[in-house]
């Protein structure tokens, strides 16, 4: 956040290199955060140090400074202080995660079984790399973690440098000249709040289990997702309204009956929000297809619940598609949990909630190839990844467009169409009226074929009116899902792209001599984690979308024919009646 100045204050730079206009650095209160660079001069080496009252700035607590910027030596600092807790409602959780749960009316979310744990409440839960500010000797409060870029400087669970991790300044390495990867000054980009940033820089440890691990595998496309052993399908029926509180709250329950238990369960939209937030903050490389969107009004009419469903079903088929996804255990409690044991499903979401393995922790549980011809060439995956981003801005343009239209088509078939023909038909039935009035005997057959005519486009009319349903509105809810997947892809290749910068500066470090070529090997290595997995998920993208739009678009035109037929039949039967006048 923007930390206060004052005038002839001294302020010490974290980083030269501006963004936007904004430096980084801390001021004499202690207070880390952005300012404007208009309003400040950089003081050069040549000019007086700053006093020395602004050394409670912890030892690695922030980036080394460039060389040129002022700053007292770090020898001659008295020892460092902890760092200081955030203030009380700081507005950022300790772990990236960009999905917040919308705060809409649709479906309460005070019920029962919803308590006020989350991740950020459970000391410790992110896992070793996110110690409690409390285990640092900062006081009574366990709930703020800090983020150990310098862990040495924590306390004894720092002893020694793991691969890639980047040495405090004024260490025992001060007397040869040395180098670490900067951290990005932006620190609520997707890359750091991710954990992406912290994984490459060899920040992230932990306890990887057997069962958590992904599996990243070489296909005939290049990498993949290890493909689930046990596939399964989950079908969502029967939306039912219930209620509770002796009736006075009501919500929909949709039955799901997954086919690997065969045993159905009970969901609200809420149980599958809460899912949603969970997969979205734990899996930063995975794209989690967007739920169908809330509605605070009106959410109990027959069309809005049909078309949830129909939007859920497509979610839920995703779900199911994806090797990672699917054998998620919260995805599994969320799939097996009985709707009537309400202890059994706390447990499960506490655990979930609870989850160590989410931010930097996640990458650990990549596992990818090895062995000779297993690398990635850097510029390969970057022209790849290039690739997939020009594909990803045609497709959400195109689908924008197809939307628009398909949505007009099917608003001019409802009303439009159908008035016209409507209208053809009454003229039809005018015209049968007048003949009417002439009561020879020859003429009845010819009024009653003219008459049958206008009942035919009457009816015609309504098909128009019908159709969209059974063939544009299928479209649209497909589009509507591929959109949240387009719109999940920019923060993925966010994360890749920050992790191969990395790579350049480590390899930039190297050739000057400045970095260990071990160290920069370690960067590399983690960076290559992340390639795999976000090539392995464009692929599985591509596999998906053509699955998906070959059958779409296979239905739409069988829906089509099959209408255009109806339409036929009508017209043949109105014209046979003229056979016999």
């Amino acid at each position: 956040g923007e930390i206060s100045l004052r005038e002839h204050e001294v302020l010490s730079l974290c980083s030269e290199q501006d963004i936007e206009g904004w430096l980084e650095g801390v001021n004499s209160r202690g207070d880390r955060g952005l300012f404007p660079a208009s309003y400040v001069q950089v003081i050069r080496a040549a000019e007086p140090p700053p006093p020395a009252r602004y050394a409670n700035v912890p030892v690695g607590g922030f980036e080394p400074l460039p060389s040129p910027a002022a700053f007292k030596p770090a020898a001659q600092q008295p020892p460092p202080e902890p760092f200081p807790p955030p203030p009380a409602g700081y507005p950022f959780p300790p772990y990236g995660g960009s999905y917040q749960p919308s705060q809409g009316s649709d479906d309460d979310w005070d019920d029962d079984w919803d308590d006020s744990s989350t991740v950020a409440d459970e000391p410790g839960a992110l896992g070793s790399s996110y110690p409690d500010y409390e285990a640092a000797g900062g006081g009574a409060s366990g709930r703020y973690r800090l983020s150990t870029r310098s862990e040495p400087s924590l306390g004894p669970r720092g002893a020694g440098h793991p691969p890639g991790h980047p040495h405090p300044p004024g260490g025992g390495g001060a007397a040869k000249s040395s180098a670490t990867v900067s951290r990005n000054l932006n620190r609520f980009s997707t890359f750091v709040k991710s954990g992406g940033e912290a994984f490459v820089l060899g920040e992230a440890s932990g306890f990887v289990k057997d069962g958590d691990k992904l599996c990243v595998v070489l296909g005939p496309r290049g990498p993949e997702w290890q493909e689930n052993p046990y596939p399964f399908q989950c079908s969502i029926e029967d939306p039912t309204k219930q209620t509770k509180f002796k009736g006075m709250k009501s919500y929909i329950a949709y039955k799901l009956v997954p086919s690997h238990t065969g045993q159905q369960v009970h969901r609200r939209y809420k149980h599958f929000d809460w899912l949603y937030g969970r997969l979205a903050e734990k899996f930063p490389v995975i794209s989690v297809p967007h739920l169908p969107e809330k509605q605070a009004t009106g959410r109990f009419e027959e069309d809005f619940i049909s078309k949830r469903r129909k939007g859920l079903a497509w979610w839920m088929d995703h779900m199911c598609s994806h090797p990672v996804l699917a054998q998620c255990d919260a995805f599994q409690h969320f799939l097996t949990c009985p709707s009537t044991d309400e202890k059994a499903w706390k447990q499960g979401k506490r655990k979930a909630e609870k989850d160590e393995m989410v931010g930097a922790n996640f990458f650990l549980t990549i596992s990818v190839p090895t062995g000779p011809g297993a690398s990635l060439d850097l510029q390969e995956v970057e022209s790849q990844v290039d690739g997939f981003k020009a594909f990803t801005k045609k497709m959400d343009e195109s689908a924008l467009q197809l939307n628009h239209t398909a949505n007009e088509f099917a608003r001019k078939q409802v009303t439009g169409f159908k008035k016209e023909y409507q209208k053809v038909g009454h003229s039809f039935k005018c015209l049968s009226q007048a003949f009417e009035l002439d009561q020879q005997a020859f003429s009845a057959g010819l009024n009653q074929a003219i008459a049958f005519t206008a009942e035919a486009y009457d009816a015609i009319g309504d098909l128009f009116a019908d159709q969209p349903r059974q063939d544009l509105d299928p479209v649209m809810d497909l589009l509507a899902l591929y959109q949240g997947h387009l719109a999940n892809f920019p923060d993925i290749i966010h994360v890749q792209k920050g992790a191969l910068t990395k790579v350049k500066e480590s390899k930039r470090h190297v050739e000057e001599g400045k970095m260990e070529l071990q160290k920069a090997e370690g960067i590399q290595e983690r960076c290559n984690i992340i390639s795999f997995a976000t090539l392995a998920e464009i692929n599985h993208f591509h596999k998906i979308r053509v699955r998906d739009f070959k059958s779409q678009m296979q239905h739409f035109l069988q829906q089509q024919i099959l209408f255009y037929q109806k339409v036929t039949q009508k017209l043949e039967e109105a014209l046979h009646k003229y056979d016999n006048v």
